[in-house]
């Protein structure tokens, strides 16, 4: 069952980081899924089809700026809005802004600056399924 406002696939290499995104977006009626890194990210996100997607730049693997790469570079996915949650230094940023990222929050946070960049990210339009059919495990969208 897909949350109020969306679906948001969280990805970060630290468990904790992973469940405080989780549980502040859960709280805001977003259904959460999480990765640890990049590569699972991109093995999950066909399967899942999220409204939002979260980055931590570091992580082994894949990092989530050649994740992002490779999320636009995919017709499936290069709809998603990416948001990098990291230390977003200036090569964060500058290399997140050539790679399409959407948003940055720098770490750490506060929870409703992180809610209100999902929230705005996940309602700004009703993209295609990222798998091609129409309405295969999509999040509702909510207008207001």
């Amino acid at each position: 069952m897909s949350g109020a406002y969306g679906r948001v696939l969280v990805v970060d290499d630290n468990k904790v980081i992973r469940q405080l995104i989780r549980v502040n977006l859960e709280l805001e009626g977003f259904e959460v899924v999480t990765a640890a890194d990049g590569v699972e990210c991109l093995d999950l996100v066909h399967h899942i089809c999220p409204d939002v997607i979260t980055l931590d730049v570091v992580m082994p693997r894949l990092d989530g700026i050649q994740t992002a790469v490779r999320l636009r570079s995919d017709p499936r996915t290069s709809h998603l809005p990416v948001a990098v949650v990291s230390a977003c230094t200036p090569y964060e940023v500058d290399s997140g802004v050539a790679a399409g990222v959407d948003a940055f929050l720098a770490k750490p946070f506060e929870p409703s600056e992180l809610v209100r960049i999902v929230r705005r990210l996940a309602l700004r339009g009703d993209p295609p399924p990222c798998d091609g059919r129409r309405g295969a495990g999509r999040a509702g969208s909510a207008a207001g």
